[in-house]
Order: structure tokens, then sequence, then C-alpha cells
């Protein structure tokens, strides 16, 4: 059974970067065809994929937020990371780390994460 598990600071201020750790067990983010994405919830708001990385380590990132947006991976720790630069209040969101499986959905998440943006 894969398992996704995010961690991270739950408070960052305006301005700093937010940095945030996904890690993966029972399965490894280098098995061929899975990707790993980072997704977000603000309040009273709808789910925002904000970019993935694949197998490979290849990585892709939603237009609005890729200026800002970086994501890697440490496969000896089977884990990937997030990092959001110059965040603001709007950033304030749970995020969530999941799976892209073979079947092109997502078919694990982690329990997600709050992370408030505030001074």
């Amino acid at each position: 059974q894969v398992q996704l598990q995010e961690s991270g600071p739950g408070l960052v201020k305006p301005s700093q970067t937010l940095s945030l750790t996904c890690t993966v067990s029972g399965g490894s983010i280098t098995t061929i065809s899975y990707c790993w994405s980072w997704i977000r919830q603000p309040p009273g708001k709808g789910l925002e994929w904000m970019g993935a990385i694949t197998y490979s380590g290849s990585t892709y990132y939603s237009p609005s937020l890729k200026s800002r947006t970086s994501i890697s991976r440490d496969t000896s720790k089977n884990q990937f990371t997030l990092q959001l630069s110059s965040v603001t209040p709007e950033d304030t969101a749970v995020y969530y780390c999941a799976r892209i499986g073979e079947a092109r959905e997502y078919d694990y998440w982690g329990q997600g994460t709050q992370v408030t943006v505030s001074s």
C-alpha cells in the first residue's frame, strides 16, 4: 500500500519561501509511469494543481505559479519537495501531495497539511 505524507511548517511569513516535503512509502518515486504532484486547496475554493515531477525527474508546473514554484526530489529518501517563493496570504491553503498512477488518475493522496501565510 502506497502512502504519502506531507511535512513542513504550518506558518510562513509573507515574502518568504514555503517548503514542503512529501515522503512516500510502499513504493518508489522512480517507478516507471508514475508522476508525483502537488495540489492545494485555499479556504472556500477548489483544488488547484501546482505542479508535478515524473518518475524520471522531469518537472511540470502550473502556468500561473511557474515563476514561483520549484519541485525537486531526493530518490535516496524517496521524497519530493515543493518550494513556493514570495508567498502572500493568498497562498494560504491545505497542501496535498498525490500520485498519478498508470491510469493517469490520482490514485494515492497524502492527508494534506495546512499552511498559513501570515506575519
